[in-house]
Formats: structure tokens, sequence, C-alpha cells
């Protein structure tokens, strides 16, 4: 029997307490993420992280540059440049490279068409993870 373990991790500071009003949220998630993706627990587990709320992120993107969060980009102050390096920032908080993956979206949890894109992903994610535990991949 196949058994395959991956969290799905949904960064919304309503699932927990909000943090001080001078503390930047983008880094709070990032912290807390980076705890639960490094715990003994989860050490083989693969994780499929949400960015939600796409929508609004691409509105503001426009009108607050992304240093304002993040000092070091230096990038273009573009919705797809910006995403790139937000995702990158999460994945890089793995350290278990090679063990485990991390499997990140940009999504908007109203448009329909979207989450089933990001769910046919994932889909994938877990036949092809399956498939290398068999060593079939």
């Amino acid at each position: 029997m196949l058994t395959y373990d991956v969290s799905i991790w949904l960064p919304h500071r309503s699932f927990f307490l909000l943090p001080p009003p001078w503390q930047n949220r983008m880094h709070e998630s990032l912290h807390l993420f980076n705890s639960i993706c490094n715990h003994k627990f989860f050490a083989t587990t693969s994780i499929v992280l949400f960015l939600n709320k796409k929508d609004l992120f691409q509105e503001k993107i426009k009108k607050v540059h992304l240093s304002i969060c993040f000092p070091d980009y230096d990038g273009p102050n573009t919705y797809e440049d910006a995403s790139i390096y937000i995702k990158k920032q999460f994945e890089e908080l793995n350290m278990k490279k090679g063990v485990k993956e991390i499997y990140s979206h940009m999504t908007c949890a109203t448009d329909t068409q979207n989450v089933q894109i990001v769910f046919n992903a994932v889909t994938d994610i877990i036949i092809k993870e399956n498939l290398k535990d068999c060593g079939l991949f």
C-alpha cells in the first residue's frame, strides 16, 4: 500500500493571532512557515503552499513597491516578478531540499477556474510523488 504525506499550507493572518501592528505580516508568515516546514514531524513531508488573494496582490503591487516589505528586492515591480520573488522566499526556507518539495501556487479562492487549475496541479504532484516512491519516476 502506498502512502503519501503532504501538508497544505494556507498562510493567512485570520488563522492565527494578529501580529503587532509594527510587525510585517509577510515576515510573520515566513517565520511561521519556517517553523512548520522544518519541524521534525514534517521532515519528509512535501508541502503545497497556496499564496491566496493574488487578485488583491496584483492591485497592491501597482501602488506599493515590493522593496517596502523586502528591502533586498531590487527587481521590477510587476506582479509576475514580485510573485516569483515571494514564492522563492518561502521555498528557500526548506532545509530538506531533495528530501521534500515545496510546491507554491498563487491563488484566488473566489476564482473557480484558477482553483481548478491549482487542484489539477496538486493532483499531478501527488501522482508524481507516489511514482517517485515506487521508483518509477
